[in-house]
């Protein structure tokens, strides 16, 4: 499948159809901004342009709860500050799961800390308390 047909799927699954989908499949197509690559199957795509798809495609809808896993480390600085914009615009109305090593999206986004470390998990409501922890 290509991207274009791959954004067309999600927004089916998800209710979107018509002129919603059309705004969504624009959407993620500007976001991404891969060009003529959303008309190609995904499997010839590199990482990079996989994850611009699924980050706007995630984006593209408005959900409770996101979660991410480190995908605000892929592109260059300007795309990095694209998703970091739409991404806190969301937080007005979400939550987040983030998994990161990055420790400055971590203190930017967060407000509690779990901490996965030799099969337990330990929980701090302090962000910077959770990050010394990381790193020690």
């Amino acid at each position: 499948m290509t991207g274009r047909e791959n954004i067309k799927f999600v927004c089916r699954v998800y209710g979107a159809v018509g002129e919603a989908m059309r705004k969504k499949v624009a959407y993620v197509e500007d976001f991404a901004e891969i060009g003529n690559w959303i008309d190609e199957p995904v499997k010839t795509y590199s990482s990079g342009m996989r994850s611009r798809v699924a980050f706007g495609l995630s984006m593209a809808f408005d959900f409770d709860y996101y979660l991410i896993d480190e995908v605000m480390s892929v592109g260059d600085a300007h795309f990095k500050r694209k998703c970091s914009d739409v991404f806190e615009e969301k937080l007005q109305k979400s939550k987040v799961v983030l998994v990161s090593h990055s420790m400055g999206d971590i203190k930017k986004l967060c407000d509690v800390v779990l901490l996965v470390r030799n099969g337990g998990v330990q929980i701090y409501d302090d962000v910077d308390e959770g990050i010394m922890a990381y790193n020690t």
